[in-house]
């Protein structure tokens, strides 16, 4: 009896090292501009060129503004940065969406979308969201800069084993709770280090009731309790998901893809080192309040004492309050916001802005809130028009904006101003994430609606 971890995983394995790591085949690679550079230095050192390029694709996303991309990057690193991966996606003869091809958006959110990403695969990136392809039912981590060069030169990596665990979700979320709030309930009650050194298989009624973009959400997440990375079982939901998209095969290749496909799954009685189950109808509306993603709270909930709090966590509790301007016991509901963020590689996809337009329709944007929309890409931009999303948007007070990672970290002229509460649909709430000294609050793109045109955290 395997898990469905263990069946793609043995599937992968070229060879082992005695008490050693594994030396694993990679099936898809994907670059972006931050992680990369000194890998491709590397392989120029050396004198390699890349061992399979039909298999590695590059987007440029960190470090792109997401406002006048038709000028030059005007931050002379970021300009950098993109450049020098333009130059090596040409250098290497790599497939490259670079700033203003049609085809650009975030390495998470494009892979998906033009069907890269695909049941029974593993896939890398020097990124640690790449557990957000887990949910087509792939083996998807991120990587280090010296393993990126790794599979550039040969296709593979050295892996140690992780050890696998099943979270369950059943039952049924109630009202205006989506994958956002199940993925910060999850990380609030295991922590932040609750799944380290663990690969987790999702499952139970209210996973297989996801949307892919809701599924992608929930992988994406992942790497916040420290899991190497998680995933779904591929289902019904996925293929009619991949079907007809650009890379996914077409004709006789879909036929006998899909059913390899139909195979992934865990075999009944397959023995997991760690399983959970969460009651799915016990999760509501979630937000955070300190400074990390295991910090979080339902939105109508109250700070958490001092006392609740263990003995070995109560300084860096402390610390994270101070630094966010609360206090212990404070309710969130009702607290002022400056800056609301939609997007990013967790809530940067079409149904994220069909929810956070469903909600703001009719209303009016808050004078207080400068709000970032940001999708994830152009395709999603061109489906956001197309269904007259933008429209609706524009006449509640909003401006969407171009694709990239925007303000999910710093590293792009989306910054959050010092002192500023922001709440954001994106991954991490760390200290500086956003800006140096910005404040974040974690939610998902319902939440973030409601503090965009109340100018408060609000329940939706």
């Amino acid at each position: 009896m395997r898990t469905l971890f263990d069946k793609i995983w043995d599937a992968h394995v070229v060879a082992t090292v005695n008490d050693g790591p594994t030396q694993l085949y990679i099936d898809r690679h994907l670059c972006h501009e931050v992680t990369s550079p000194q890998a491709f230095a590397g392989l120029r050192a050396r004198g390699l060129d890349v061992f399979r390029p039909k298999q590695t694709t590059l987007t440029a996303d960190h470090n792109i503004p997401t406002l006048w991309q038709d000028k030059p990057i005007r931050d002379p690193v970021s300009r950098f940065q993109v450049e020098t991966l333009d130059k090596n996606a040409s250098d290497f003869g790599l497939t490259y969406y670079g700033l203003n091809n049609p085809k650009n958006g975030i390495v998470h959110v494009i892979g998906p979308e033009k069907g890269y990403t695909q049941p029974g695969m593993t896939i890398v990136c020097g990124d640690s969201h790449t557990s957000t392809h887990g949910a087509f039912g792939a083996i998807a981590f991120g990587i280090g800069t010296s393993e990126v060069e790794m599979v550039l030169a040969s296709q593979c990596i050295l892996q140690t084993r992780p050890k696998t665990m099943r979270i369950n979700f059943e039952g049924t979320p109630g009202e205006n709770v989506g994958a956002k709030d199940m993925a910060l309930y999850m990380i609030s009650q295991l922590t932040t280090g609750g799944a380290t050194g663990y690969f987790v298989e999702y499952a139970g009624e209210a996973v297989r009731n996801l949307s892919m973009e809701e599924r992608m959400t929930l992988c994406n997440l992942s790497i916040e309790m420290g899991a190497r990375g998680g995933l779904v079982a591929p289902d019904e939901t996925t293929f009619n998901y991949l079907k007809g998209r650009e890379f996914a095969p077409k004709g006789e290749k879909w036929e006998k893809a899909l059913a390899c496909w139909e195979t992934l799954k865990s075999d009944e009685g397959a023995v997991f080192d760690k399983e959970v189950t969460f009651d799915a109808a016990k999760i509501r509306p979630m937000i955070t309040y300190g400074t990390n993603p295991g910090m979080g709270i339902p939105i109508d909930g109250a700070i958490p004492q001092l006392d609740e709090i263990d003995e070995s966590g109560k300084i860096s509790f402390e610390r994270s309050l101070q630094y966010m301007g609360f206090a212990p016991g404070e309710k969130m509901e009702g607290k002022p916001v400056d800056y609301v963020f939609l997007g990013s590689c967790t809530n940067g996809r079409i149904e994220d802005f069909r929810v956070f337009t469903g909600y703001v329709k009719g209303k009016k944007k808050a004078g207080n809130v400068t709000a970032w929309l940001v999708p994830g890409s152009w395709q999603v931009r061109k489906q956001i028009e197309a269904e007259g999303l933008d429209k609706i948007l524009a006449e509640a007070g909003f401006e969407l904006r171009q694709p990239g990672c925007s303000a999910c970290l710093a590293m792009n002229d989306d910054k959050i101003p010092a002192g500023k509460y922001a709440v954001s649909t994106s991954n991490r709430n760390f200290e500086g994430r956003q800006g140096p000294g910005a404040r974040t609050i974690l939610a998902g793109p319902l939440v973030a609606a409601a503090a965009a045109v109340n100018g408060k955290i609000t329940h939706p």
